[in-house]
């Protein structure tokens, strides 16, 4: 079997939390969804049935979590945070997809939503 691409997925993870540039957001806080994509190497663990093969989606989990629990003022900000600490704690990585959406975005419309999505690669040299 040739693989041409490994991922960890984790969908729709909700968290409650204080981001938004209106200080009232800050105050009332929201509900937020994440999507993240991450593309890591875990051939081995095809083979091998080996946790230290692969990277814990409980242990990714625990970063969102981490991460959504500091307020900011910009969805961008958090996302790219989010990136940032996903790509320090795991060298694995190599690339990551993020999907953050604010359920109730303060914009006088009636919609599901309004997000944010970053894809980046990882810069080994930490550059």
């Amino acid at each position: 079997m040739l693989l041409e691409k490994t991922q960890i997925i984790i969908n729709d993870a909700r968290f409650f939390a204080r981001h938004g540039a209106l200080p009232q957001e800050q105050l009332t806080g929201g509900w937020f969804v994440l999507n993240v994509r991450i593309d890591c190497p875990f051939a081995r663990a095809i083979d091998e049935d080996n946790l230290e093969a692969t990277l814990s989606y409980a242990d990714v989990y625990a970063v969102l979590k981490r991460e959504m629990a500091v307020p900011g003022k910009l969805l961008e900000h958090v996302a790219g945070r989010i990136a940032k600490a996903l790509f320090a704690e795991f060298p694995l990585i190599e690339r990551v997809d993020i999907e953050l959406t604010k359920e109730t975005p303060p914009m006088g419309g009636d919609t599901r939503g309004a997000a944010v999505r970053i894809v980046a690669a990882s810069d080994k040299d930490g550059v």
